[in-house]
């Protein structure tokens, strides 16, 4: 027994025609006869239809005459040059006249004969144009529902639009008393699916008749399988057959609406009772559907035209806005209610790096971080968008349903940089036409026994209530967001190229700078060195008498030997920028104990105790490491020298691929508020005033670790601090 899926059914080759129509299928070079129904020899006149295979209808003058001398036939290979391309003419078959079509397909020329039928009750309206003069979409869905109903007059007439998931609603609707209404009733994807909805793109006006009514076979000794996706007369599937008649029908027409070569919706009708309509009426019928669907996309095109004019002038006075604040983060933050509202959304928020600003309805911080979290682990895009968030991964998350759908755009991914724009939960509910749940049924079919879904036997309206979903995201909200990102990209061009301007400015500030740190450094060497001299000479000559011009004197020399150190720091800083540098394998242990011994010498505190454990090798240059220690163990033995018991201790760990030197002392340590300008040229803590010195020195370390490939940390409290210097390791 076999299985067949509805979408796997090969609806295009049943193998049969319904009873209306009449086939013959020649092929397109030779002419000759391939294939025909069998019904044919109800309308010629044909001894034995099995003389027909790989003849000509030119053969038979007396039989196919009428045919023959139609002028379809009489111009076949012009009306036949491309496929799938459709010609009509009229011809009589014993005093009945009938419609002849001709198509070419898949190397074979389709000739389909049906009876013509008058339709004394037709009226045609003269109001097409009133398609492109209405106020809103659904009043041109009724004009073409009241225009069919003078052509083709069903119980039953309906505009069925598709859904983004193949599914289905009944948008419009006209009905007489012999059918229920189904308007605004919803259909499950499986009642079209996909190869249906494929073949409705191709042929764009079908019809059944009469659903009771026996299918004709098809004859041929060299085609099993013959594609009747073009033809009128192509039989139903059995399934499809179970499905008008369970909804009370007996015969269906529809007409496929086009938007964009789009397959939008279809218009469908159905009968109480049997009924055939004419092809006249059917193509008039296809006529009316391309208009009003040709207006229905004028009218969208208008009105969204209208929006994307609104939404320009919206995002322009938001960039006037947001050119008010020199950072992307700043114009967002004062912006936030407008984003917010570009996407018509209940909530958003702005994350950059580890703040997170609200606005309007949002989850807590806490869940909006596992969302951001969520969000880099499981996205790849830049954008990311959900109705159904809630229900996917509320349970996951811990979410609440303020956060049903979300639209996530990664301003900049690596920085955490995001905007999150949030809608609630919505109380929704789908009306379907009877349960959508699937049945299956065993059915046979060429005397094979086959198991198939069962078509629904009941189309009473069934309620489903769904939950954790918010409002639909729809195309102008995508539309939207795209603006808000174009927004941003521009602000953050022109804050780049501001900020590069800036940097250039200052590239070229700090390098006149850099020049004339060097030039005062070492043109002003001389002239100290001469004021020096001469305050020690003069010092020389005073009496014992004069003790005060001796003070003042010795001032001058103080501060003489200040500002000589402190050029020759600021000589040191700039040379760490420019100076050449060589990176070697260099052991630290001997520099370490010279600039500790020296240090004591030169603060004067023989006491302090200085404990030097592991000192493992680093890579470095061997002038610039000499600086850095210098500097970091200066200050450590320096602002320790005012404790009871001065204490340093120095250690060097491996860790990876770096060397980590840990400098710690238990002085006066540095303030939480001086954190951020610690390295900063000239800054000095207020807790150090009391202590010489300038505030270059770590600067210059700052400056030398960075160019060797390191780092320089700190940790510190009332305790003490300890400055932790990173190296690569050799």
């Amino acid at each position: 027994m076999n299985f067949v899926e509805c979408h796997e059914e090969p609806i295009h080759i049943p193998g049969y025609i319904q009873s209306f129509g009449y086939l013959i299928g020649i092929d397109a070079e030779s002419h000759s006869i391939t294939f025909f129904s069998k019904n044919i020899e109800d309308i010629f006149k044909i001894e034995n239809i099995e003389l027909l295979f790989d003849k000509k209808l030119t053969d038979f003058p007396e039989v196919f005459g009428s045919v023959i001398n139609s002028d379809i036939y009489k111009s076949l290979p012009e009306f036949t040059r491309r496929d799938n391309e459709t010609f009509f003419d009229k011809i009589f078959l014993e005093d009945k006249q009938y419609h002849l079509s001709a198509f070419r397909s898949k190397g074979n020329i389709f000739l389909e004969l049906e009876k013509v039928i008058v339709n004394p009750n037709k009226q045609i309206s003269n109001k097409y144009d009133n398609f492109y003069i209405v106020e809103n979409d659904q009043e041109i869905w009724d004009q073409l529902l009241n225009i069919l109903s003078k052509i083709v007059n069903y119980d039953r007439m309906m505009v069925y639009k598709f859904m983004m998931d193949g599914s289905g609603k009944v948008v419009a609707e006209k009905t007489n008393d012999n059918l229920e209404s189904y308007l605004g009733l919803h259909y499950p994807e499986s009642d079209i699916p996909i190869q249906a909805r494929e073949l409705y793109l191709k042929k764009r006006k079908r019809i059944f008749s009469n659903v009771h009514a026996e299918t004709v076979p098809l004859l041929s000794k060299t085609h099993e399988n013959i594609d009747l996706t073009y033809s009128t007369s192509r039989g139903m599937s059995p399934v499809h057959g179970q499905y008008i008649k369970n909804s009370g029908a007996s015969s269906s027409f529809s007409v496929s609406i086009i938007i964009d070569d789009y397959l939008w919706g279809l218009v469908t009708c159905q009968n109480s009772e049997p009924k055939h309509i004419d092809l006249e009426d059917r193509v008039q019928a296809g006529i009316f559907t391309a208009l009003a669907s040709n207006a229905y996309s004028s009218f969208k095109s208008k009105n969204e035209l209208n929006y994307r004019l609104e939404l320009n002038d919206r995002a322009s006075r938001l960039k006037a806005e947001f050119l008010k604040y020199n950072s992307l983060f700043d114009s967002l933050i004062e912006n936030k209610a407008e984003i917010r509202n570009f996407l018509d959304a209940d909530g958003m928020a702005v994350i950059a790096e580890e703040k997170i600003v609200t606005d309007g309805t949002t989850p807590d911080v806490s869940a909006i971080e596992r969302i951001t979290k969520w969000a880099h682990e499981n996205t790849e895009d830049s954008i990311y968008l959900s109705r159904s968030f809630l229900r996917d991964f509320g349970k996951e998350l811990d979410l609440d349903n303020k956060s049903a759908g979300v639209v996530i755009y990664f301003v900049e991914r690596s920085k955490n940089n995001l905007l999150i724009w949030f809608r609630k939960e919505f109380d929704e509910h789908i009306d379907w036409a009877g349960n959508p749940e699937k049945k299956i049924e065993t059915i046979y079919q060429n005397g094979e026994q086959k198991q198939m879904f069962s078509p629904r036997t009941s189309f009473k309206i069934f309620t489903e209530d769904i939950k954790g979903n918010s409002k639909r995201w729809n195309s102008r909200n995508v539309v939207a967001l795209q603006s808000v990102r174009d927004l941003i990209l521009e602000t953050s061009h022109k804050n780049y190229n501001t900020i590069k301007r800036l940097n250039d400015e200052l590239k070229k500030v700090n390098e006149e700078l850099d020049s004339f740190s060097y030039t005062i450094s070492h043109d002003l060497g001389t002239p100290l060195t001469v004021m020096k001299l001469n305050a020690q000479m003069l010092l020389k000559t005073l009496n014992d008498e004069s003790e005060k011009s001796k003070n003042k004197i010795n001032s001058i020399i103080e501060e003489i030997d200040n500002m000589a150190e402190m050029m020759h720091d600021v000589l040191q800083l700039s040379r760490a920028k420019h100076s050449e540098i060589q990176l070697e394998s260099l052991e630290t242990y001997q520099t370490i104990e010279k600039i500790i011994e020296n240090a004591k010498i030169t603060f004067g505190t023989p006491d302090s105790e200085v404990v030097i454990k592991d000192c493992p090798e680093v890579l470095a240059d061997k002038t610039m490491l000499h600086q850095a220690f210098l500097n970091i163990i200066n200050n450590a033995i320096k602002y320790s020298s005012q404790q009871e018991k001065p204490r340093v201790e120095i250690e060097g760990t491996e860790e990876g691929d770096h060397v980590i030197y840990r400098i710690s002392d238990n002085g006066i340590g540095i303030p939480q508020e001086n954190k951020h300008k610690m390295f900063k040229i000239f800054n000095r803590m207020d807790n150090a005033k009391k202590f010489k010195g300038n505030g270059v020195g770590l600067s210059i370390v700052h400056r030398i670790m960075k160019r060797i490939g390191g780092n320089v940390d700190y940790e510190s409290s009332k305790e003490g601090t300890t400055f932790i210097l990173t190296f690569k390791k050799p």
